[in-house]
């Protein structure tokens, strides 16, 4: 496309519905716009003078509240975004879980979801409560502030509950030292963890609830009392679960949910 022939589209729709480039920006991202009767989210996107530029009726020009996203991450991902400055990723690196919050990857759970699935509704996650690299379950990217305040300021404190793989014999009295507190290694004064939610799931599978205790601290937790763990998969953080949503998907926190 010739860039001395187009114009960006939110210039163009401005001038077109005599608005504000601002108002014009909004339309575009809220997905109200189409070229030549194809959808496009993006305010930059050039067009040409020949090209059919039309708008949503009763579009308003809102902007788009911000979402919670909840993804089933995988094993062997990070939770924190790959360098944009342009170099190539260490053959080492690990994948990224934002690469997976793509539309394509909404889960089709019965959960509802009454929210258009945007571009914008990628740009300008923020993670948190993140489980170690070769944990599975859920993770939490936001937009809004209001849970993003809420994660960071009491995040800590939410009931976390994960199905912890084990090998190996507990040692006798293991269930319920795990379950009132271990001893914290190399502080005075015989110091304890808090205490936890600690049951056998099945013979190879503990449950584990978790308040004041981060997810990674869990292997170093069963390894005190004779486990070795092989795998770990969180389900829930405060009372926000994954729903059913198959690894490597995502679903919308609901409005009425909440953490």
């Amino acid at each position: 496309m010739s860039e001395i022939a187009s114009i960006r589209l939110a210039k163009r729709l401005a001038e077109q519905q005599q608005c504000s480039r601002r108002e014009a920006e909004l339309l575009i991202v809220a997905g109200h716009v189409r070229v030549d009767g194809e959808l496009v989210q993006l305010p930059e996107a050039r067009v040409l003078p020949g090209q059919a530029v039309t708008v949503d009726q009763s579009a308003r020009p809102d902007a788009v509240p911000p979402v919670t996203l909840l993804l089933h991450k995988p094993t062997g991902y990070t939770q924190w975004p790959q360098a944009q400055d342009g170099r190539h990723a260490a053959r080492d690196t690990p994948p990224s879980a934002y690469d997976l919050l793509r539309p394509e990857t909404l889960a089709d759970v019965d959960t509802p979801h009454p929210i258009k699935v945007l571009q914008q509704h990628f740009r300008q996650l923020q993670a948190f409560l993140p489980i170690p690299l070769p944990a599975s379950g859920l993770v939490v990217f936001t937009q809004d502030k209001r849970v993003a305040r809420k994660l960071a300021e009491e995040g800590q404190w939410l009931e976390q509950e994960c199905i912890v793989g084990v090998e190996g014999k507990i040692d006798d009295g293991g269930l319920e030292l795990l379950q009132s507190g271990l001893p914290i290694p190399g502080q005075r004064g015989n110091r304890h963890m808090p205490p936890c939610k600690v049951s056998w799931q099945n013979e190879r599978h503990l449950r584990f609830a978790l308040k004041g205790i981060a997810p990674e601290e869990i292997e170093s937790m069963c390894a005190a009392v004779g486990l070795t763990v092989v795998s770990l998969r969180r389900l829930r953080i405060g009372r926000v679960s994954l729903a059913q949503v198959p690894e490597g998907q995502w679903r919308y926190l609901m409005p009425w949910e909440r953490f």
